[in-house]
């Protein structure tokens, strides 16, 4: 883990790593870095990627120095999928191991989403001192985010984060809800599941609070995940999802006002976030504190937790990463 950190100005090579089913980001992501070739990006299976790549004006794509470089797809349709989205996002190399961008990459990204298989994912690039962008959500499980949390002791690079953090009508009120007073309730509807993309309501709602998360309990049923979630603060936030529930906002409410915010634009979220990590990559200044990255993943793994035995009210006291 001695390589060279941050990297500086040079030309930077990126790996990609891809993927599990339901989910493109390496078809969009690699875009926003390489450009497109749009007969192979009509064919992408993401519908929604080409709209919103498509919306963008071409001097808005790139980030300069930059470039994804490999790609390689494990889990999931493997080398088809990554030749498909090497042609339709300008990828010039794909490899069949991941292990085998190790020497010829700056840093990696992980762009899945299931972080029950981020520690075995990752581990070829720690254990090589590679840099990492890693999908949310970092883990599912404490046994895993003390494995990272080891890595990160041992002086391992790596960031992680939902781009639901850089929701473009929600980060405004970020550093600035006065208006609203003290936050009392927050109500955060989310797709799909809790193991996937339950971090992105989490992460949404937890710049609004900031640190001092309690408890989580889950009162879901069947395919509905419903998170009770309590702050020291005395604001109460509620975070409900279903499988094809269609939810883009939230709704906050003061002891004086309250909004309703809701945001579409998936492009800026997506690119600000690797905007931010090419930053880091550079600079070696994280986009905000990985003691938040610890403590959202502690608020699922007690959601989990609080699921698998049947509701109970799990505190986040009880996931222990205090003796690492």
């Amino acid at each position: 883990m001695g390589n060279t950190f941050p990297l500086g100005n040079k030309e930077l090579r990126i790996g990609i790593l891809g993927m599990t089913e339901g989910n493109g980001h390496p078809y969009s992501w690699s875009a926003m870095f390489n450009g497109y070739t749009k007969e192979y990006m009509d064919l992408c299976e993401f519908p929604v990627i080409p709209v919103y790549l498509y919306k963008q004006p071409p001097e808005t794509i790139g980030i300069e120095g930059a470039h994804i470089t490999h790609i390689c797809c494990t889990g999931y349709m493997e080398r088809e999928e990554a030749e498909k989205m090497a042609r339709a996002s300008n990828i010039p190399n794909v490899v069949d191991k991941p292990e085998d961008m190790i020497g010829q990459v700056d840093a990696v990204i992980c762009a899945t989403d299931r972080g029950d298989e981020h520690v075995e994912r990752c581990r070829p690039f720690i254990e090589a001192g590679l840099p990492m962008f890693i999908d949310k959500p970092l883990v599912s499980s404490e046994e895993d985010l003390r494995t990272f949390l080891k890595w990160r002791k041992a002086g391992a690079k790596f960031i992680s984060s939902s781009s639901m953090r850089y929701c473009k009508s929600i980060e405004p009120y970020y550093k600035n809800h006065y208006e609203l007073g003290e936050m009392r309730y927050i109500i955060r509807p989310m797709a799909k599941y809790l193991e996937t993309y339950g971090i992105h309501a989490l992460e949404n709602l937890y710049p609004l609070l900031g640190k001092g998360f309690k408890s989580v309990q889950y009162l879901g049923h069947d395919y509905n995940s419903t998170l009770y979630i309590e702050h020291d603060s005395g604001c109460t936030c509620i975070v409900t999802q279903d499988k094809d529930l269609c939810g883009t906002g939230l709704i906050a409410m003061g002891n004086k006002d309250s909004a309703i915010i809701s945001d579409g634009d998936s492009y800026y979220a997506f690119k600000k976030q690797l905007d931010l990590f090419v930053h880091w990559l550079r600079t070696g200044e994280e986009p905000f504190p990985f003691e938040q990255t610890i403590e959202l993943m502690k608020i699922l793994i007690c959601g989990l937790r609080s699921r698998n035995e049947g509701g109970r009210r799990v505190c986040l006291s009880e996931i222990n990463t205090e003796d690492i």
